[in-house]
C-alpha cells in the first residue's frame, strides 16, 4: 500500500512515525562473518560492506572486513535498531556481489533489535562475468550525446545520455526536459552497476498511451567521485564537496547546450531535475540554488542525513513557485522518511503550497533501482499534470 500524505492524515503519520523512531534510538553490536566467497576471489581481496548505514559507499574504510583466517572475513559494527540494507563489495560497484548466474543480487536486509551475529555467503562477483555477457537494453530513442562532455566547473569529462520522444524526428514540437543523475543506471543494463531504472521503456510506454512527452538527459556519475560531486558540502569522512560546482554545470553549461541544440521548452516550469540517494540530495540542492532554472524536482530516497546543512540552505531560498516530488521506501534507513518529512515541513513553513509538494512512501520500498523504476511513472504523471 502506498501513502500520499497531506493534511491531518500527514500529521497523524508524522506523530506516529516519530514515536516509533524514538523507540529505535538504541544501538547494538552486529558481527558480520563471511564464511564463503566465490572460488575466483583473489587472496589479497579487500572486502567491504556498503549500505544504508554508510550512504552506499562501496569502499568505506570504516566498513572494511578484517581477514581473520583463510578466506574468512569479519566486521563488527554498532548499528541502530531498525532496518538496515546492505551489499558486499570488493571496493567498487563493478566488483559487488551478484547471484550465481551473474544477475543482480537484491539488497541484503537486516532488522537490528539486539546484539547479533550475521553469517554470510557471497555467491559470485560481478566482475567475474564478462561485460559482453551483459545485454544492451536501451531503446532506439536513447543515444549517447557525448562520451566525454567537458565539465569546466569540475575540469572533468563525462558521458551524457539523451532520450528523445518517439515523434521527435517527425515533428516540430518543443519538449520539456528532465535532467537526471546517475546516467549509467537510467537506460541501459550494460552500463548499470546494479540494475537500471528503465526510464526509456517507461517513456516509450507512456508515449503509446498518449501521455505528454519530455526529453530526458542523463549525466553519468563520477565513479569514486560520486560522493563528493553530489555533495555540496565538505565532509571530513568523504572529502571536499563539489556539489556546488556540479549544479553550476547543470544550470550554466549543460542546460544552455541542450536548449541550443534541441527543441526544448526552456522555461523553469518545463525544466526538471531528479535523482535518487546522493542524486536525490543534489537534485534538491539544484532546485534550491536555481529555482528559476529548475521548476520541478524528483527527490527519490535523498541522503539528507549526510548534509544537515541543506535544511538551512533551503530555508534561505525562495521555492514558492516550484514543485517537488519526494519518494522513499519504508525499508530504507531509519533516517530516510523522517528526514524527508522534515524537508517537506520546512518548505511548507516557508510558504510553499502543499499542492506543490508530494510526498510518497511505500512499505516495500528499498534503496534500489527497481523501486525507483516502479515509482517513476507516478512522478512523471504528477509533474506533467496527468
Amino acid at each position: 500500500m502506498l501513502f500520499n500524505l497531506s493534511g491531518k492524515g500527514f500529521l497523524t503519520f508524522l506523530f506516529f512515525f516519530f514515536l516509533v523512531a524514538n523507540s529505535f534510538a538504541q544501538s547494538h553490536q552486529v558481527q558480520f562473518i563471511i564464511k564463503n566467497l566465490p572460488p575466483k576471489t583473489e587472496a589479497s581481496a579487500t572486502i567491504y560492506l556498503a549500505g544504508s548505514i554508510n550512504n552506499w559507499n562501496p569502499a568505506d574504510s570504516l566498513y572494511r572486513f578484517k581477514n581473520t583466517a583463510a578466506n574468512k572475513f569479519e566486521l563488527v559494527l554498532n548499528l541502530p535498531s531498525g532496518i538496515n540494507e546492505y551489499k558486499i563489495t570488493r571496493g567498487s560497484w563493478d566488483k559487488s556481489e551478484v547471484k550465481l548466474n551473474g544477475s543482480p543480487a537484491s539488497n541484503r536486509m537486516l532488522f537490528v533489535a539486539k546484539d547479533t551475529i550475521v553469517e554470510l555467503s557471497v555467491e559470485q562477483w560481478q566482475d567475474n562475468f564478462k561485460q559482453a555477457e551483459k545485454k544492451h537494453t536501451a531503446s532506439k530513442n536513447v543515444s549517447v550525446l557525448d562520451s566525454a562532455f567537458y565539465i569546466p566547473q569540475l575540469d572533468k569529462n563525462r558521458r551524457i545520455w539523451i532520450y528523445l520522444p518517439p515523434d521527435y524526428n517527425t515533428s516540430i514540437k518543443k519538449y520539456p526536459v528532465i535532467y537526471m543523475q546517475d546516467g549509467q543506471n537510467l537506460f541501459d543494463q550494460f552500463t548499470s552497476g546494479y540494475g537500471e531504472w528503465g526510464v526509456d521503456e517507461i517513456m516509450d510506454s507512456l508515449s503509446r498511451s498518449g501521455s505528454k512527452m519530455s526529453i530526458i538527459v542523463g549525466i553519468d556519475h563520477g565513479g569514486d567521485a560520486r560522493l563528493t560531486e553530489y555533495n555540496p558540502y565538505s565532509n571530513t569522512r568523504f572529502g571536499k564537496g563539489r556539489g556546488n560546482d556540479y549544479v553550476d554545470f547543470l544550470a550554466k553549461t549543460l542546460k544552455p547546450y541542450i536548449d541550443k541544440n534541441f527543441r526544448t521548452k526552456e522555461s523553469a516550469k518545463n525544466t526538471s531535475v531528479g535523482g535518487s540517494s546522493m542524486g536525490g540530495l543534489i537534485s534538491m540542492y539544484a532546485i534550491a540554488k536555481y529555482p528559476k532554472v529548475f521548476g520541478k524536482a524528483a527527490v527519490f530516497s535523498p541522503s539528507f542525513w549526510l548534509t544537515p546543512e541543506i535544511y538551512e540552505f533551503v530555508k534561505e531560498e525562495n521555492l514558492k513557485k516550484n514543485k517537488i516530488y519526494f519518494l522513499a521506501g519504508e525499508l530504507e534507513s531509519n533516517e530516510m522518511v523522517p528526514d524527508m518529512i522534515k524537508m517537506r515541513e520546512l518548505l511548507i513553513s516557508e510558504g510553499v503550497k502543499e499542492k506543490n509538494l508530494k510526498i510518497k512512501t511505500s512499505p516495500d520500498g528499498k534503496h534500489s533501482e527497481w523501486f525507483w523504476h516502479k515509482e517513476f511513472p507516478d512522478f512523471y504523471n504528477w509533474i506533467t499534470g496527468k
